[in-house]
């Protein structure tokens, strides 16, 4: 910022700190301020549009000027792209992200939105395919084929994930990268006879791809040991939410009483009673449903017959959901108050107490007859929630729709069911920390709608 003009400059440090904390509202009307006076600039242009984009205004538009004062801008293109899905415009989406990736097919984050459009709106058998001619025209694109190689995986379509190594290792053969693929694919498609090659031909190979690959399979195969001993091996570096859980599976399999100390189901996990008047959770559902316009759940996401919302619902301009964000962070703060005493070596634990608190992502998942989630947990955040909107009268014979905690992914095959379950009510928030394995239980009929959050963090 030191060519800007002074009056400049603190206007965007004055954005940008509204922004941090979260206080969008406030930006938005300091960047329509803003923007009248520097109606030219680029990074004003670009904060404007991203300001109302989370807040939920239409912003494709203004992702347009955006583009057109800095053409270099490929944030700005993949963010209209985004704004346009979520105006009712995906073919309108879809058409200029083919034309953007045909002119610069080099183009990642492109390729990823146009992939995720694909399969949120019905092209799921074709949804990667655009990532061939951009591999076949720059070969020597690792960083393409590996990304066409993850949303095959992603996809637990295991032949073309497959198909895509091979043809990468024509330009690639013998890469980490591409090493780490085939490990990859090896252990998740249970592929035995070829794991345990690949690991040792991948021993050397440091990071979070190898690192899992050995944790989930040595716990699929029974060496429990070995899982803690690569699991614990990272808990002090920057990817430590990775293996926080797999730390209590391994644990539990091992009868090690440290499993308690971490997940402490009867302290760290809670259910809280929000009393929200009936009316108000109607108005809600009303809104939330009107935000579930995608015909599939997101790729990456753990929804199984049911949809998930983009963008952050909580940091939204509607009313009701400011209040629901207001409501749900008082909780919050209640329950971080009320936590057992500081631990520096727990994930949760050690962390300092102080507010305020920040959303890390929020959503909401609409359920209908026998969705679920799967086992997950959240490497993202601090503190995990579901609050309950809208449930069926009738979800079917218990647990049916409840949530549950301590189960683990079932494709580890492990004999670990769940430790705790919570019985979803309207008005209900459940609390739980982001390294808790926790899904749901699949019910009869009707609709479970729900939104939940992350809690940043703090620092």
């Amino acid at each position: 910022m030191a060519q800007l003009p002074e009056a400049l400059r603190g206007l965007l440090m004055q954005v940008q700190t509204l922004r941090r904390a979260q206080r969008y509202l406030e930006a938005d009307a300091l960047l329509a301020e803003a923007r009248e006076g520097y109606p030219a600039d680029p990074v004003l242009a670009f904060l404007q549009a991203q300001t109302r984009y989370e807040l939920g205004h239409p912003a494709a538009d203004l992702f347009g000027e955006a583009a057109r004062l800095d053409p270099a801008n490929r944030d700005a293109l993949r963010n209209r792209a985004l704004a346009l899905v979520s105006e009712g415009a995906a073919d309108q989406a879809r058409a200029m992200l083919e034309k953007e990736l045909a002119e610069r097919p080099d183009w990642l984050d492109g390729h990823k939105v146009l992939a995720t459009l694909k399969w949120t709106h019905g092209a799921r058998g074709h949804f990667a395919d655009h990532y061939a001619p951009a591999c076949r025209a720059l070969p020597d694109r690792l960083d393409l084929w590996t990304a066409w190689f993850r949303m095959a995986a992603q996809a637990r379509d295991w032949p073309a994930a497959s198909a895509v190594l091979d043809e990468a290792e024509r330009h690639h053969a013998g890469s980490p990268a591409m090493l780490a693929c085939r490990l990859f694919v090896a252990v998740e498609s249970h592929d035995d006879a070829a794991v345990p090659g690949l690991l040792a031909k991948t021993a050397h190979i440091r990071g979070d791809v190898t690192s899992l690959c050995r944790v989930r399979h040595a716990l699929r195969s029974g060496d429990f040991r070995a899982a803690e001993t690569e699991a614990l091996a990272q808990v002090g570096g920057p990817s430590a939410p990775l293996y926080w859980p797999y730390l209590s599976l391994a644990w539990r399999l091992l009868d090690d009483e440290r499993w308690l100390w971490l997940d402490r189901p009867d302290d760290l996990i809670q259910a809280i009673e929000s009393d929200m008047p009936a009316d108000e959770l109607e108005e809600l559902a009303d809104l939330l449903r009107s935000l579930h316009t995608a015909q599939a759940p997101y790729i990456e996401q753990s929804v199984r017959g049911g949809t998930q919302t983009d963008r952050s619902v909580l940091l939204r301009h509607e009313a009701p959901l400011q209040r629901l964000r207001a409501r749900m962070l008082d909780m919050v703060a209640s329950h971080v108050a009320h936590l057992p005493a500081a631990d520096p070596a727990h994930p949760l634990l050690a962390a300092p107490r102080h507010g305020p608190h920040l959303i890390e992502g929020s959503w909401s998942v609409r359920l209908e007859r026998q969705g679920f989630n799967v086992p997950h947990t959240h490497a993202m955040g601090w503190l995990s929630s579901a609050f309950y909107i809208s449930l069926p009268e009738r979800m079917g014979p218990e647990p049916a729709g409840y949530i549950e905690f301590g189960a683990a992914p079932p494709e580890l095959g492990l004999p670990l069911a769940a430790y705790r379950t919570i019985r979803p009510e309207p008005g209900r928030l459940a609390l739980f920390p982001s390294t808790t394995w926790h899904g749901t239980v699949p019910f009869d009929d009707g609709e479970r709608l729900v939104v939940a959050f992350d809690v940043r963090r703090p620092l």
